[in-house]
């Protein structure tokens, strides 16, 4: 398969300094952008920026250096409303990222709503950070956290999972957008509407969504979602997660402090209007504008080619993979997402990765924070290659050229 004729990841790689690195005296082939994405040249000049000319502390100054910062902090949250199409403003919270967003969902609607003998549902194939929280809260409320199964092509079992809602009293359905692990696309507009039919509210995990493709919250009916600015071109330490108006406001804060309170006596607190009763002490502003600025990046390209380039690569990888004596693909889901797992026969998955990084092929191996899928799968781990818009099917050939070498080691 050829690349997508309407984009060409040759023109913007300059874009992006680390890739022009070197390894071993080789070119980078940079494979693991589901656990983070490199960054434009644009997002590093906002974030130096930012610090050279306009630090200063956000919401609390009356100079105009701490308005400027407070000018483009507020701006960055209105990007990210326009980006998710969110309704109003105040609906959208910032994070350190998604497992916070999770958290604070878990934490602050769960720990509102979940009583003894109610079930959250979460599927098979979640990361631990839309796992872990849910056994937190379930643990302390007296509810109980339930698997929605994963068939053995790597898909939500939707029979299940609607057996699920009719046999339990399901307050909360957490699923991913897309898993991390095996890159299944999960089709959350169905479960978005059977949880909404059967009277529970979803919270969406769209870490490995948002660089893929546009995302509408409102179109979705998501009661909340949430995701990580480092994996769709911004800097680490800042996310967001949204949340309908109403729910928002009818939740009790997260974290208590400064900014997120209206007025504080010893007798009695009295909590800020969203979106700072969310957002306790001194945010993340130099993440939250480099974020803004790695919006704006995404938003100066064509997101239907660059999705088209992605799901080029895919394809042209499975076509490459299928010659490969020995390789074994993890998942068999009708709809992937930019991921690649696989194994390769008698070899570990550690030593296959380190075996690639010795040829300047970076991808991840592992659990990829999601043991419960692997051990269905009855597999110690995967390696994943994953993708992103400035990989190339030249990238993908270096990587089954490696492939073929690692195997003369094994």
């Amino acid at each position: 398969m050829t690349a997508s004729l309407s984009f060409d990841p040759n023109s913007i790689r300059a874009d992006f300094p680390l890739l022009q690195q070197q390894v071993n005296g080789q070119q980078l082939v940079y494979l693991d952008n589901s656990s983070t994405t490199q960054k434009p040249e644009a997002v590093i000049d906002a974030i130096c920026n930012y610090y050279r000319c306009d630090n200063a502390n956000v919401h609390r100054g009356s100079y105009s250096l701490s308005d400027r910062a407070t000018c483009r902090f507020e701006l960055a949250r209105l990007r990210v409303q326009q980006f998710l199409n969110a309704q109003h403003q105040e609906e959208i919270i910032w994070t350190r990222g998604t497992t916070e967003g999770i958290n604070l969902v878990a934490q602050c609607y769960g720990g509102m709503v979940l009583k003894e003998g109610d079930v959250v549902l979460v599927s098979t194939m979640e990361h631990h950070a839309n796992i872990v929280p849910w056994q937190m809260i379930a643990a302390r409320q007296g509810a109980t956290l339930k698997a929605i199964p994963v068939t053995d092509h790597g898909e939500i079992d939707i029979e299940a999972f609607d057996s699920l809602l009719k046999e339990n009293r399901v307050k909360i359905v957490s699923c991913a957008h897309v898993c991390n692990s095996l890159g299944t696309v999960n089709p959350i507009e169905t479960i978005i509407s059977m949880a909404h039919a059967a009277g529970a509210v979803v919270m969406i995990d769209g870490a490995q969504g948002v660089s893929h493709w546009q995302v509408d919250v409102q179109a979705l009916d998501a009661d909340f979602y949430a995701f990580s600015g480092h994996k769709m071109f911004g800097p680490t330490g800042i996310g967001a997660v949204y949340g309908k108006k109403e729910l928002l406001d009818a939740m009790p804060p997260f974290m208590g402090g400064g900014e997120m309170i209206e007025t504080v006596t010893f007798a009695q607190t009295t909590y800020n209007q969203l979106p700072f009763k969310f957002e306790a002490g001194t945010p993340n502003i130099a993440g939250a504008i480099g974020l803004s600025a790695a919006i704006d990046y995404l938003n100066e390209l064509d997101r239907t080619a660059t999705a088209e380039h992605e799901a080029s690569l895919l394809a042209y990888t499975q076509e490459r993979a299928r010659d490969c004596q020995g390789l074994i693909p993890v998942s068999k889901a009708q709809h992937i997402a930019g991921v690649f797992s696989f194994n390769i026969e008698g070899a570990h998955p550690s030593d296959v990765g380190m075996l690639l990084d010795q040829q300047a092929i970076a991808v991840r191996t592992g659990q990829h924070c999601a043991q419960p899928v692997m051990d269905q799968f009855c597999i110690p781990g995967t390696v994943r290659a994953s993708f992103s818009i400035y990989n190339t099917h030249a990238e993908v050939d270096r990587l089954f050229e490696a492939i073929e070498k690692v195997k003369m080691f094994i």
